[in-house]
């Protein structure tokens, strides 16, 4: 009787869907509120709010015995990331995909795109109204030479760049970069010249905006990727373009961890070249710091700490409490450094089985999105984030799969 009632609830109600899409907007709602002016003072009771609906969602889901058991053995890696850091971050995000499954994959990213704009919107308005957030801020950038300001002391012009309510340009550029390239995702198979076009000359406006190259250019490059797969259809069967994209997958994660063995040494090879014209190092270390010097000194912001954190040997396998409030940009060393080289080389798989089902489902555009977010969480962390509804992946290795023959809004169920 009550085995009858329970499957009943399970498959025939709407409760399901109902306690995930409430969890899934509280998420999105937060990380609204953290683009905004606005300190949220309750955050810490929300999360644990999210995650008892993700798990009332996991619960009233049908699993296999094969799925249980990967559910089960991710949550125990969680639950030891935290009982060492005191972080349940692993723990929410392992019940946030598990809890996806049954969720189609294209209704839960046009929720997440609809609620995210809209947010996005309302901060806008509030702040070119005047009524809440500041417009601008007035700050110095770092345009000058990092050796005229590091070493020699002279202090940087500051400048005016916008943020219309967001806190600062990187944000106001970051948040249109995920529009951006989740608006095209879900809306792919329509997408027309003038689309792209249109959304071009507003990543332009935006930079105008922002001064943000990072973001800028990440975002032309994956207007371009995703263009190309629009106009010339037979490339998006071409395993060659899926091979390219997880050999650029290694690459970051190559040159991240990379940055994080030789960070020290890059400080020492840029001092040495400004003072004594030498850097007095191999060339695989001036390399890395020509290319720290295009990525604003994000190599070297490793060792701005004591304990240099974000290098090497401040990596443990599950990381330690010391790492959760020190922050800096490398999204890719955030990942080791905050939760662990454990949970990070699981991510990266996961990372892997996504690209695997994105080539097995020939989704050139979802490869696109991949390799882009990929490449900018090299000098970004935005998708490393206590924030679950930053991260549109999640949902993508979570949710379930649309299949050739089937509605766009059906499909096989998979859990990565």
């Amino acid at each position: 009787m009550i085995q009858d009632l329970y499957r009943r609830f399970r498959d025939e109600s709407p409760v399901p869907r109902l306690v995930f899409y409430i969890g899934l907007t509280i998420e999105l709602l937060m990380v609204i509120i953290d683009k905004s002016s606005y300190i949220n003072p309750i955050e810490g009771y929300l999360f644990r709010l999210t995650f008892l609906l993700f798990a009332a969602k996991l619960v009233l889901t049908r699993y296999e015995l094969r799925e249980w058991i990967g559910i089960f053995l991710m949550e125990a890696v969680g639950l030891i990331s935290y009982r060492v850091t005191g972080a349940n971050d692993i723990i929410r995000i392992v019940t946030f995909v598990a809890a996806c499954k049954g969720i189609p994959l294209r209704e839960a990213l046009k929720y997440t795109f609809y609620v995210t704009l809209a947010g996005c919107l309302a901060i806008i308005a509030l702040s070119v109204t005047g009524i809440y957030g500041d417009m601008s801020l007035t700050q110095a950038y770092g345009h000058e030479s990092a050796e005229t300001t590091r070493y020699i002391g002279q202090e940087a012009a500051a400048e005016t760049r916008y943020t219309l309510g967001m806190g600062h340009p990187n944000a106001l550029s970051c948040m249109f970069f995920m529009l951006a390239a989740l608006g095209v995702y879900v809306w792919f198979d329509q997408m027309k010249w003038y689309g792209y076009l249109f959304l071009m000359l507003l990543n332009v406006g935006v930079y105008l905006l922002t001064g943000s190259k990072t973001s800028m250019l990440i975002t032309t490059v994956y207007l371009c990727g995703a263009a190309l797969f629009t106009f010339v259809k037979r490339f998006r069967k071409m395993t060659f373009f899926y091979v390219c994209g997880l050999l650029i997958f290694l690459l970051c994660i190559a040159f991240s961890v990379d940055a994080a063995v030789c960070a020290q040494r890059v400080r020492e090879a840029q001092w040495n070249e400004f003072f004594f014209l030498n850097p007095r190092d191999n060339k695989h270390i001036v390399t890395l710091g020509k290319i720290d010097r295009y990525i604003n000194g994000r190599i070297i912001s490793l060792t701005d700490s004591e304990n240099n954190d974000g290098m090497i040997q401040t990596w443990s396998a599950f990381s330690n409490e010391n790492n959760m409030n020190y922050y800096f940009d490398m999204g890719w060393v955030k990942v080791f450094y905050r939760y662990g080289v454990i949970p990070g080389i699981l991510y990266v798989a996961a990372n892997l089985l996504l690209l695997w089902k994105l080539w097995r489902r020939r989704d050139a555009c979802g490869l696109t999105l991949f390799v882009m977010f990929a490449v900018y969480t090299v000098v970004e962390a935005h998708l490393i984030s206590i924030y679950i509804g930053r991260n549109y992946l999640l949902l993508m290795m979570g949710c379930r799969d649309v299949l050739p023959g089937q509605s766009k809004d059906d499909g096989n169920e998979v859990i990565l």
